[in-house]
C-alpha cells in the first residue's frame, strides 16, 4: 500500500455543483476510486501552513505528494527531512517552485509536473488581461455596477491595442502563444526577450523580433508580459530599478509567478503613475494576505491564481497527474518533458528553470 497525499484547495458548493472542478478537495483530481481500487491510501487536505498543519502531520509517512501551483504547499528542506518515505512529488499543473528542488536532489526525490497542461489557458488569460487594462475595462464596469454613467471618466484612460508595442519576457510555450494570439491585433511591434531565439520560420510567421537586452526591450514596450519561470535569478527581477527602465505609462502583466516582481515596488510605481496598469493572477505567498498591496492599488486587474486552472486545464492536469503516478507504480520511466528532478539530478526539461540569468541579455527561460 502506498500513501498518497494531495494538497488541494476547497471548492465548497461550487465543487459540489460542478464536478469538473477536479482540482478541489471535494473532487480530488478524480483519483480516489482509481487509487483505492489498487489498495492505496489517498488523503486529500487543504490545511498546509505552519508546523501544526494537517500537511505536516501526514507528510511524515507519505510516499507520493501531489500539490498545485494554485494552493501551494511549500515543501522546504526541513519538511523533506521529516518525510522519510517521500519518493515522488507531482505538481498538478505547471511550476514546481514551491518545492526546494536542490533539497529534492539531495534526498533523491523525483519532482514531476504536467508539462503543457496550462499553456493555452494561461496564454488566453494574458491576452484577456492586456485588453482589460488597455481598454480601462474594470473602472468602466464598476461605474455600471455602482449605477453611474460617466463616459469621459472611463474613456480618458482607454486605448486601442493596435499600433502598440507589446513585449514578452520569456518566449517559451506560453510566451510564444501569447505573441501568436496578438498577431491579429496589428500591433506596431511584437518583441521578445529570451536566452535563445525562436527559429526563423516561427519569427516570420508571428511577425516578432528578439531583443537581446532586457532593459532596451522594456524601454520600447507599451505592454510587457512576464512569461518566464521563477528561480534564484528571476526572483525579484522586476524591482524599482528595472521598472524605472519601462516607458512611463506602460502596462505590466504577470501570470508567471508573483515573486518575480517586488510587490512594494510594483505598488509604488502604480501609485505614482509610472505604470498605468498591472494585472495577472500570481501572488506571493498564495493565498495572498488581505493586506497585500496589489489588492488595492489603482488600475489593477488582479485575480486569484486561476489562469492555468480553467475547466479544460483541470482535465488536462488531472489526467497528467494520474499518468505520472501510474508510471511510478509500474516502474516505468517518466516522460522527460514532465520531470524536473530525479535521481539527484536536474533533468534537461528543468535546465532552463535553473540556468543563470542577468538583466543584460542572458536571462534563461
Amino acid at each position: 500500500m502506498v500513501k498518497v497525499l494531495a494538497v488541494l484547495y476547497k471548492g465548497g458548493k461550487h465543487a459540489l455543483e460542478e464536478p469538473r472542478l477536479l482540482g478541489t478537495t471535494e473532487n480530488e483530481l478524480g483519483l480516489r476510486e482509481w487509487l483505492e481500487s489498487q489498495g492505496h491510501h489517498y488523503i486529500v487536505i487543504d490545511d498546509k501552513d505552519g508546523s501544526n498543519s494537517v500537511f505536516e502531520k501526514h507528510l511524515v509517512d507519505t510516499e507520493i505528494l501531489i500539490t498545485t501551483p494554485f494552493h501551494p504547499a511549500y515543501l522546504s528542506k526541513e519538511r523533506m527531512a521529516k518525510a522519510k518515505n517521500l519518493k515522488l512529488c507531482v505538481t498538478a499543473g505547471i511550476g514546481s517552485d514551491h518545492i526546494n528542488l536542490d533539497a529534492a536532489n539531495e534526498y533523491k526525490i523525483t519532482v514531476a509536473e504536467v508539462t503543457g497542461s496550462n499553456v493555452v489557458s494561461v496564454a488566453e488569460h494574458v491576452v484577456m488581461t492586456i485588453l482589460i487594462l488597455i481598454r480601462n475595462f474594470i473602472p468602466a464596469h464598476e461605474q455600471i455596477v455602482a449605477g453611474d454613467w460617466d463616459v469621459a471618466a472611463a474613456a480618458r484612460r482607454e486605448y486601442d491595442l493596435e499600433g502598440k508595442v507589446v513585449a514578452t519576457v520569456g518566449a517559451g510555450r506560453i510566451g510564444t502563444r501569447v505573441l501568436r494570439r496578438l498577431k491579429p491585433f496589428d500591433c506596431k511591434e511584437l518583441l521578445y526577450f529570451d536566452y535563445q531565439p525562436m527559429n526563423p520560420e516561427a519569427e516570420k510567421e508571428i511577425g516578432c523580433r528578439r531583443i537581446n537586452d532586457l532593459e532596451e526591450m522594456l524601454s520600447l514596450a507599451d505592454v510587457v508580459t512576464i512569461n518566464c519561470p521563477l528561480h534564484e535569478k528571476t526572483k525579484g527581477l522586476f524591482n524599482k530599478q528595472l521598472i524605472s527602465k519601462m516607458k512611463k505609462g506602460a502596462y505590466l502583466v504577470n501570470t508567471a509567478r508573483g515573486a518575480i516582481c517586488v510587490k512594494e515596488d510594483i505598488a509604488e510605481a502604480m501609485n505614482r503613475g509610472h505604470l498605468s496598469g498591472y494585472g495577472g493572477d500570481v501572488w506571493y505567498p498564495q493565498p495572498a494576505p488581505k493586506d497585500h498591496p496589489w489588492r488595492t492599488m489603482p488600475f489593477n486587474a488582479m485575480t486569484p491564481h486561476v489562469s492555468g486552472t480553467s475547466i479544460d486545464a483541470q482535465k488536462r492536469y488531472a489526467e497528467g497527474t494520474k499518468r505520472i503516478i501510474d508510471r511510478y507504480f509500474k516502474g516505468v520511466e517518466q516522460d522527460d518533458a514532465d520531470v524536473i528532478v530525479t535521481g539527484g539530478q536536474y533533468s534537461s526539461a528543468a535546465y532552463g528553470q535553473r540556468s543563470k540569468a542577468s538583466v543584460g541579455g542572458t536571462l534563461k527561460m
